[in-house]
């Protein structure tokens, strides 16, 4: 998803616009919030603009899904004003770090953008939620309590940390600052792993002694230009991934002994080439220089393999809880088919699968399809089938009747869509299919309210909503729903 925001105007809160219209699924809502962390007991309000000729504004709603998901690395290319380079002058970035510092727990938090309420108390930040949620759904459905992290700190397993030259030339690792490409130097966050920031230090250091070069984007010329580190919180095993513009690592050999040496907590090494003027993170080539190639995650009993362009929940203590909700949403007896929409590696249908008759999981990424097919082996099952495919066409085929898929009824779709929101064309071929019930898995607020208009509009009714704190310091909402179908 990309992003559009005025670097001018980083002070203010953030302000989205959002244009709901049934139909029209593939633009974003347009809501304009306007929020305060120091006033949490102000009523939001939300203004909707509903005119046709304001298409380019259709991107603001992703500007406040970028801070809910901590995703912080993959920033949308802005604009640079003559004159004005893409990392901060280091002196006036030093001075501002420095009167950050002297305001809040956080350093760089004036720079970085990412945790928006790093200074509020976790009773605010809950409390806050709470009202955002009622507010957008409490036509559908009153909301339970939210289910809260007991230590809400160093709670990302997936870190990836940018490496560019600054003003001067020297080697910077950090953070995006928030809607730009200014590398903003972070040592230590307070959300992230601490392996993993230790790790992303030590590589730092080795830079001058293998002299390799970071990347300059405005000159195009450098090798290094991420780190990405994945940490499994069950089994302990870490994957680093660095993310080169050549695959040549001068003196690799050496410079993996030397990191190993130095954490040997390190199971996996990876070299990913990425060479595409691209705000991607990840490129398509891969190869493994130390280890498997990959690490093993345990959620709810099972096991998982994790590759490095795979999706896997950030915070896995709170994706257990998230996950044993949706299931006891499904209401299983033993005798149901479940349907797995947008099911990633395979995790809720491989935890499912124990309590159902059959499992059938949809996944576009052809990386995360053969790691569920592998997660079905290891973990047992015979029960459990992953489609490699676009969820809507899918659904699409399946209620025109075109996809045999030897079974007479989808009793249970799970539903665990992007932030975007789910789309029209999956949700009416959804209801033509008419499962039992729907376990929908949102991490936006405001596409759920949107699609939960739909669902309710077409035969389905909310019975619960359960919302997880996922992302502590982040405007993040994860909610698990349970819509019951009502008509015959």
């Amino acid at each position: 998803m990309k992003t559009e925001r005025k670097q001018t105007d980083r002070n203010r809160p953030e302000k989205m616009k959002t244009e709901r219209k049934q139909t029209d699924w593939n633009r974003p809502e347009k809501i304009k919030t306007e929020r305060k962390q120091t006033d949490w007991n102000r009523p939001e309000k939300i203004k909707t603009e509903r005119k046709q000729t304001d298409r380019n504004r259709q991107e603001k709603m992703k500007t406040e899904s970028r801070q809910m998901s901590g995703n912080r690395p993959e920033k949308k290319k802005v604009e640079k004003k003559q004159g004005v380079r893409k990392n901060p002058d280091p002196v006036k970035t030093e001075k501002a770090v420095k009167a950050a510092k002297k305001k809040s727990r956080c350093p760089v938090s004036a720079l970085c953008g990412g945790c928006t309420m790093i200074d509020v108390p976790y009773d605010e930040q809950i409390l806050g939620k709470q009202k955002i949620l009622d507010e957008l759904i409490g036509d559908y459905v009153t909301p339970d309590p939210f289910i809260r992290m007991k230590a809400p700190e160093h709670y990302r397993h997936k870190v990836t940390s940018v490496f560019a030259p600054d003003r001067k030339g020297k080697p910077v690792c950090g953070i995006y600052r928030e809607g730009t490409h200014e590398v903003v130097p972070v040592k230590a966050c307070l959300i992230e792993h601490i392996q993993a920031d230790r790790i992303v230090q030590t590589i730092y250091k080795l830079l001058a002694d293998f002299r390799i070069r970071v990347y300059d984007e405005d000159l195009d010329m450098g090798l290094l230009r991420y780190v990405q580190i994945r940490a499994a919180r069950a089994t302990k095993e870490i994957m680093v991934t660095l993310v080169l513009t050549d695959p040549v690592l001068p003196s690799r050999n050496t410079f993996v002994k030397k990191l190993v040496k130095l954490h040997p907590e390190i199971t996996t090494i990876l070299v990913n080439v990425n060479d595409r003027n691209t705000t991607m993170v990840l490129g398509n080539r891969e190869t493994v220089v130390y280890g498997k190639g990959y690490i093993e995650d345990v959620l709810c009993g099972k096991r998982f393999r994790i590759s490095s362009r795979s999706f896997y929940q950030v915070n896995p203590l709170m994706t257990e809880k998230l996950y044993n909700i949706a299931i006891d949403c499904a209401a299983l007896s033993g005798r149901e088919t479940i349907l797995d929409a947008y099911c990633g590696i395979g995790t809720i249908g491989i935890i499912a699968a124990p309590h159902a008759r059959r499992v059938i999981g949809v996944e576009l990424n052809a990386d995360a399809v053969r790691d569920a097919q592998h997660n079905i082996h290891m973990n047992g099952l015979t029960n459990v089938e992953i489609l490699q495919g676009d969820a809507t066409r899918f659904m699409e085929d399946l209620a025109a009747g075109h996809r045999d898929i030897s079974s007479p009824d989808i009793d249970v779709i799970f539903m665990d869509p992007p932030r975007s929101g789910s789309t029209e064309e999956f949700m009416r071929a959804a209801c033509a299919v008419r499962p039992k019930k729907i376990v929908y898995i949102s991490c936006s607020p405001w596409s759920l309210q949107r699609d939960l208009e739909y669902l309710t509009q077409n035969g389905y009714e909310v019975r619960k909503a359960v919302p997880v704190d996922m992302f502590p310091f982040t405007g993040g909402i994860e909610t698990v729903c349970q819509m019951v179908r009502t008509n015959s």
